[in-house]
């Protein structure tokens, strides 16, 4: 395959990627590196796996059906008490959950240029703003406004690929050992304390929405079962791209030798001494991007799985898909700007989210098999073989975010 033929067929992909290396997964990937350096790699290697495996089967999904997953999912259950409810638990989750986590996002992407030019405020009925946040979702706002599917592909293409060098270059400052980073990847390891932060760091790769936002998306770019090869190719190179990133904020936090880090700003603050200037400017250029990513991509997702829920017509530019995202986006701006902590909204969120994603991957399972769907695309016995295991996977990640937000655990 030619480079341009490479190039060209990267599309939805790389909005999957920009979309789960958000500010919670750089920080969690932080905190992973600080508290138990390189022997965690290996759960975020898994976690990779698993997302490509779930990501090929809602984009097949969405190539051959034409349709969302949330589109399919409404089309197939017949019994109406479960039809609502699954689309009931669908629009909570993801709509109501984005609005809270695009708080996350923004601040998060906020992080990064406060890094790099400081902090600004200004003086709103004697409540200060932080104006970093409004110019962010200024940006957001602006790009999923006026950009269409071909637009978003090259602003998260060019997002990803900054990002990508930002971690990796700042991850190759510190000089971590390759024998070390080796050995984190292939022998897996569960140090005293790690369980939750090894669950946390597949919960925050392999997440409910983008299966959604792929089968979604895919149908934006590609038209015939053609192109299914040019799917895959395109999915597993983006997510492992995604995996790259990921693994690079966990050497660099692993290599640094840091303890009193909380945060991935407080990793690039504390990196300039040890490493010059550039590697904190290398953090802080990709915790922008990750954050800038994850503020575009919750929105367009939430628009897109109320599309198919409640099975209004249009296209990206239509009144209602516009009405979703911008809800979502202003919510998270209001929020972040004011420093306000939506913590009942947060908790909510999360026990939805625990249901959602092993429901989910089982519905998904389910569909993907049914040759009234996907004919002679259904999948194959290894395939579900890989999504049983992954869907027990998520059932222990369901049960952990429910517990954890009932403060259970």
């Amino acid at each position: 395959m030619s480079r341009k033929v490479w190039f060209r067929n990267i599309g939805p992909g790389a909005l999957v990627a920009a979309a789960f290396v958000g500010p919670g997964t750089v920080t969690l990937c932080t905190l992973a590196g600080v508290g138990f350096g390189f022997d965690l790699l290996w759960a975020m290697a898994l976690s990779i796996f698993a997302t490509i495996a779930l990501q090929e089967m809602a984009a097949r999904l969405g190539l051959v059906t034409q349709r969302g997953l949330a589109e399919v999912v409404r089309a197939e259950i017949s019994h109406p008490v479960v039809n609502r409810f699954m689309m009931f638990l669908i629009l909570a989750a993801i709509v109501v959950g984005n609005a809270a986590y695009q708080a996350g996002n923004i601040s998060g992407g906020s992080l990064g240029l406060e890094a790099l030019a400081g902090q600004h405020h200004l003086t709103v009925f004697s409540q200060p703003v932080n104006l970093i946040t409004l110019i962010m979702g200024a940006i957001a706002f602006l790009i999923l406004y006026f950009g269409n599917y071909k637009a978003l592909e090259k602003v998260f293409i060019t997002l990803v690929v900054l990002m990508s060098f930002s971690f990796v270059l700042a991850a190759i400052a510190t000089k971590p050992s390759l024998g070390l980073i080796a050995k984190g990847l292939l022998q897996p390891k569960s140090p005293d304390g790690s369980f939750l932060t090894i669950v946390g760091l597949i919960g925050t790769t392999v997440v409910p929405y983008n299966l959604f936002l792929h089968a979604s998306l895919v149908k934006e770019k590609w038209s015939g079962l053609k192109d299914l090869k040019a799917v895959r190719i395109d999915t597993t190179i983006s997510i492992i791209l995604g995996g790259v990133v990921s693994m690079a904020i966990i050497i660099s936090a692993s290599a640094a030798n840091l303890t009193d880090v909380h945060s991935a700003a407080d990793l690039a603050e504390a990196l300039a001494p040890l490493y010059g200037e550039y590697a904190k400017s290398f953090l802080a250029v990709g915790l922008f991007a990750a954050g800038i990513t994850s503020a575009i991509t919750a929105p367009l997702a939430a628009a897109f799985v109320a599309k198919g829920c409640l099975g209004f017509n249009g296209n990206m530019h239509s009144r209602a898909f516009r009405l979703v995202w911008m809800f979502v986006l202003l919510f998270g701006v209001l929020l972040s700007s004011f420093g306000v902590k939506p913590i009942e909204i947060i908790q909510f969120a999360q026990i939805a989210n625990g249901f959602l994603l092993p429901l989910i991957a089982g519905v998904l399972l389910w569909v993907v098999n049914k040759k009234t769907v996907l004919g002679k695309f259904v999948n194959t016995k290894t395939q579900n073989i890989i999504g049983m295991a992954i869907l027990l996977l998520s059932l222990s990640l369901g049960l952990k975010a429910i517990l954890k937000a009932l403060g259970a655990i």
